[in-house]
């Protein structure tokens, strides 16, 4: 048994799966502190994964080196590809998963992952020494007396320097007098002490969690699940900034209580694909339905009457919650003109009779929510397995983070997930790969990992939480970024995988497969390029697709840049094509990269083009101690939130919400050289 390793994560959710499976991997001593073993990455609301701008994550976790797209691989129960209708940039993957296998492989993942140890116990406190930047000595130095916690009392201080901080006030809720502090272990509700040179605080919905139904209230991070606490209040102590969240969740239904037969059944895909590019995963075979169930006025006019009980609209929760993300309440007030509302019917798992509610989310009394349930068309016997309920819970505002994930008053220490006010599996764990990846390359003195805004959504997710904080819980859309066509779900091997090797997450194996897939893309592409194709030999096919006939030969290339016109549909027209895919054994995978580069390479090269132009932005730095309330030339407001935030780049100043372009020529004339 080890008390002392490199990095410690607490909580063994989305998030704290993904860092602690990432750190040890790369190598370093990691230990992971959860609650409950049996609930590893726990999908608490609905088990699902992806979906719009989330598949993205997912797609790109999984090229990085990360678990969650061979976990869900190994768990869909229903896959489909959102928004087929539309441009490639919009392609979401999206599977419904058995969240009792998706744990349970969880489990042994982590459970068989060289350098990972688990805990079972609940941390409540973090300890902190000076850090090396100070007088002190350096911290890997430091004795154990000097290593100072902060207990669950707010300004009170447990360690050897108790007796100064009773003589000296100032000391109580200023622990900054040493100097900035790193971390330095984990204390547990049992009172084992963990040292450690690294923490990533993953606590999701656990820091002071607080669940309603109607008037009734009883702590928990979820349903059966208990709080944590002192963590909160040993931040908070040493200047932590913190607030409260909220969100919600549907009843659980009892699918023998429901009738199926006069409900609409939602389908997988005919021909599924999967997330993880890895060839040890396969796309699901057997699927089983959604269905689409509908509200009514009748009841809408019970849920009303709970109104003035739910905690969501009464005051009870002062926490903010998500406006994409509504209740059935919210819905209610929002859309008052409406007479329905679509939801949709979906299975736990392959094994159980348990169903979740997509889009019912309430906080609303109990015998409400029955006796409105009891309405819906196909619930008339329904028995509920438990109501909705709506949680609250501790936040750090990620405005206190660097890019890396790391916070900006304690060294060595890192937030991921709900803990920085995003909601959403996919968010938590692209935040727990990124802390994972960067905690242990800290370990090693080497610079953090910081994907730009162009090269993945995880990029865009970590800047925009750093840059401009979550006045919602923030989950992720493709509005979030600027560059859509290159930020694809299909490309994200080719964005990520070669860093994802490089750092040491993929292994020789999964790259050797990622470039093979790559050279076959490349020798598809080259051969459309080179390939003449008469009119006689295409024009019926043309026609058959609506497409205008050839007057002349072209190549095939221009030919692809077609609307309607596909590799596959070419193949039965021209037979040198097939038969080169065919020799070559040309993977479905691989052709559709192929033909989605060839059709939209005018619009690919016009975006590498911008984001280039901008990211000379990003390559302006600003001193990190900089004084803008000094620049008098800048707006209140500008120099307000610059100050507050502490841009790194003017790229990043720029996104900052109150930064206008003026307040941008202004910082270009002070640091563009």
């Amino acid at each position: 048994m080890l008390f002392e390793y490199d990095i410690i994560v607490v909580g063994g959710g989305h998030a704290g799966c993904e860092a602690a499976a990432a750190a040890a991997t790369m190598g370093c001593q990691t230990l992971l502190v959860t609650m409950d073993m049996t609930k590893f990455a726990q999908m608490s609301c609905n088990p699902a994964v992806g979906g719009v701008a989330k598949g993205q994550i997912v797609r790109e976790i999984d090229a990085l080196g990360g678990r969650m797209g061979i976990i869900t691989d190994r768990s869909t129960i229903q896959f489909r590809m959102l928004n087929r209708s539309k441009g490639p940039a919009m392609w979401s993957p999206r599977a419904q998963c058995d969240k009792g296998r998706f744990s349970a492989e969880w489990r042994h993942e982590l459970e068989n992952t060289q350098n990972l140890y688990i805990w079972q116990d609940a941390a409540t406190e973090l300890l902190f020494a000076p850090a090396p930047e100070t007088n002190a000595a350096p911290s890997d130095n430091l004795p154990d007396e000097t290593t100072t916690s902060f207990n669950s009392a707010p300004g009170t201080i447990s360690s050897a320097a108790e007796s100064d901080a009773d003589s000296d006030p100032t000391l109580r809720n200023a622990p900054s007098a040493a100097g900035k502090l790193a971390i330095r272990g984990v204390r547990t509700r049992m009172g084992v002490e963990f040292s450690c040179r690294k923490v990533i605080l993953t606590s999701g919905t656990f820091l002071g969690g607080v669940m309603h139904c109607g008037a009734s209230h009883a702590e928990g991070g979820r349903a059966g699940d208990a709080a944590s606490h002192g963590i909160t209040e040993s931040l908070r102590a040493i200047g932590f900034e913190t607030g409260r969240m909220k969100t919600g969740t549907p009843a659980r239904l009892d699918a023998r209580t429901i009738d199926f037969e006069i409900l609409e059944p939602q389908y997988g895909d005919e021909n599924p694909a999967k997330f993880s590019f890895s060839p040890e995963t396969k796309p699901i075979k057997e699927q089983l339905p959604c269905f689409l169930v509908y509200t009514s006025k009748e009841v809408h006019d019970i849920l009303r009457t709970g109104f003035d009980r739910s905690p969501l609209f009464n005051g009870t929760i002062c926490g903010i919650g998500p406006r994409y993300c509504p209740s059935i309440e919210d819905k209610l007030r929002t859309f008052a003109d409406k007479d329905q509302h679509q939801l949709f019917l979906e299975p736990e798992g392959s094994s159980t009779n348990e169903y979740y509610l997509n889009g019912f989310s309430s906080s609303l009394p109990w015998e409400v929510q029955w006796k409105a349930l009891h309405k819906i068309r196909g619930f008339e016997d329904l028995h509920i397995f438990r109501p909705g309920y709506a949680i609250e819970y501790d936040y750090f505002p990620p405005t206190q983070l660097h890019h890396s994930l790391e916070t900006k008053l304690v060294s060595g220490l890192y937030f991921a997930g709900q803990v920085n006010g995003t909601t959403g599996y996919e968010e938590a764990a692209a935040q727990g790969l990124i802390a994972g990846i960067n905690a242990h390359r800290a370990m090693k003195g080497e610079s953090p990992v910081v994907l730009k805004r162009d090269e993945a959504y995880i990029g865009v997710l970590i800047d925009d939480l750093v840059t401009k904080g979550v006045d919602e819980p923030y989950r992720m859309f493709t509005s979030r970024a600027e560059y859509r066509i290159l930020l694809r779900q299909d490309n994200a091997d080719i964005r990520l995988t070669p860093l994802g090797y490089k750092i040491g997450l993929i292994s020789q194996k999964q790259y050797d497969h990622f470039t093979k897939k790559n050279t076959l893309v490349e020798s598809l592409i080259s051969f459309a390029r080179e390939q003449s194709v008469k009119a006689a030999e295409i024009n019926d096919y043309l026609k058959s697709v609506d497409s205008e006939p050839l007057s002349q030969g072209r190549k095939l290339y221009d030919i692809l840049m077609r609307n309607n016109v596909t590799f596959d549909s070419l193949q039965n027209a021209l037979p040198k094509l097939r038969k080169f895919i065919a020799a070559n054994e040309i993977t479905p995978e691989a052709i559709e990269e192929a033909e989605i580069q060839i059709k939209y390479k005018g619009y690919i090269e016009r975006e590498k083009f911008i984001a280039e132009k901008l990211r000379r932005l990003e390559n302006i730095r600003i001193p990190e101690n900089f004084d803008f309330h000094s620049m008098n030339a800048l707006t209140i407001e500008a120099r307000q939130k610059l100050s507050r935030i502490r841009p790194e780049t003017i790229g990043q100043a720029s996104r900052i919400p109150g930064v206008s372009p003026a307040d941008v020529n202004v910082l270009l004339v002070k640091f563009w050289r």
